[in-house]
């Protein structure tokens, strides 16, 4: 099974940082952002590849997730070999790469990987958000393997105010992954059939408070129903569309997560307050971090 992760975009939340450098490419801390999101990746066993879906304008993507000998043995050669590790384990991973040098919306990009994915389901992982304890894929996987290879999405709540920004699943609960039995309909670990999936409905018109994180498991279905998928909003090939259509033929369920389970950097503040977290949360450079702030105490 292979995952997809879409890196096609231009990144313009971060010009003009991104006039040279893509914007996949940020790091935090030491490693770049899309490299936490093919560990995540990988964590599900099912998982033995990540095709990343690139533009031939970025290359350095490319360059990135491969083996650089020369660069290695002249680290080795002044003593970073901890270094050189690192450098190549990150060129070692199993990555491959698709082109969208047309950007078409993300059922488009999805489906530029279709001939590395073949007729096999695939997980879905949008590159600006990643999950530092990388369990929410394989908790995505238990629950397709308990309904026969389903598609699962991943899900979370969000303010009854704030649906229209989202889209938000119909359905309704039928288990937990905790299997405490009373569990509120959207408390982490809930499990949903999903019966409907709507665009950024009005408050009154949303079925729930539960909008698609950015995690999915499809069946290979979808890759057929993608080459199919006429233009939806905003002209352009939607994903949501083809699982819309998916619904008519299969089932799909919905884990509910926790949203502060991952953490975004789709947008420069976002980005930041990323790097702060993750900072805070290794005790090897907690200390170090909080004294370049001047001692703020956290």
């Amino acid at each position: 099974m292979k995952a997809v992760i879409p890196a096609a975009g231009l990144g313009t939340r971060f010009l003009p940082a991104t006039k040279a450098l893509p914007k996949e490419l940020l790091p935090v801390l030491d490693k770049p952002v899309i490299q936490y999101v093919v560990e995540e990746a990988l964590a599900p066993s099912a998982v033995d590849g990540v095709v990343i879906v690139n533009s031939h304008e970025k290359p350095q993507i490319n360059e990135y997730f491969s083996v650089d000998k020369h660069f290695e043995e002249y680290l080795r050669a002044h003593g970073k070999s901890k270094e050189a590790e690192l450098v190549h384990e990150a060129g070692a991973l199993p990555v491959s790469f698709a082109y969208q040098d047309d950007p078409r919306g993300l059922g488009h990009a999805v489906l530029c990987a279709a001939p590395e994915t073949g007729d096999e389901s695939f997980f879905v992982l949008l590159g600006d958000y990643f999950v530092p304890e990388k369990q929410m894929c394989v908790h995505m996987q238990e629950v397709s393997e308990a309904h026969g290879g389903a598609s699962v999405i991943a899900v979370a709540p969000v303010p009854a105010d704030q649906v229209s920004r989202y889209g938000i699943i119909a359905g309704e609960r039928v288990e937990s992954l905790s299997g405490i039995e009373g569990a509120a309909d959207e408390e982490p670990g809930a499990v949903w059939k999903v019966s409907g999936l709507v665009e950024k409905p009005s408050p009154e018109d949303a079925p729930s408070h539960l909008f698609i994180v950015g995690r999915y498991l499809l069946s290979a279905r979808v890759m057929e129903l993608l080459r199919t998928q006429g233009p939806g909003a905003g002209g352009e090939i939607q994903l949501t569309d083809a699982m819309a259509r998916l619904l008519e033929e299969e089932e799909m369920y919905a884990v509910v997560v926790d949203p502060n389970e991952g953490c975004d950097t789709g947008t420069p503040a976002a980005w930041a307050a990323t790097n702060a977290r993750m900072a805070l949360a290794n005790p090897a450079i907690r200390d170090a971090f909080i004294e370049g702030l001047g001692g703020a105490r956290v």
